[in-house]
């Protein structure tokens, strides 16, 4: 049976490694746009906004694919991409947009398809929201900003 070793040690990241990058939205609050933890790369939810100039597209297929642009930096800064994606969680302001995303989300996922939830959800300003966890192959060093 293992051991309580005791409160965490103050300096230790029980939480992974943070993952960033420019090439996708910046986080819109206090928190890192993914972080690798036993070979799984956690992203946050990912808005449809353009890295470099900070402006949203307009409509649901725009923003979708802004989203997804934005998760395929993240992945392969992470060491991943989108063919070891495992779960995805899609949010869309309003249900009636999920075969246009749909047909947006398939470009760039490929069978066998990640397990994945779409809810209606209200989201600031936006349409879609998309959130992934991926198998990857680096362990960021401790330090290391990624």
């Amino acid at each position: 049976m293992p051991q309580f070793s005791g409160p965490p040690q103050p300096g230790r990241n029980l939480r992974g490694q943070p993952v960033s990058t420019d090439e996708a939205a910046a986080p819109a609050g206090p928190y890192s746009q993914a972080i690798t933890a036993n070979g799984l790369l956690f992203l946050s939810g990912q808005r449809p906004v353009d890295p470099d100039s900070g402006a949203i597209p307009d409509g649901v297929e725009a923003q979708s694919h802004a989203v997804l642009r934005n998760v395929v930096s993240l992945l392969e800064k992470g060491g991943s991409g989108p063919e070891r994606v495992v779960k995805v969680t899609a949010y869309l302001a309003d249900l009636k947009y999920f075969d246009q995303f749909n047909a947006v989300y398939e470009q760039y996922f490929t069978p066998p398809y990640p397990a994945r939830t779409t809810v209606g959800s209200q989201l600031r300003g936006i349409l879609v929201e998309l959130d992934a966890i991926a198998v990857c192959d680096i362990q960021p060093a401790e330090g290391d900003p990624r």
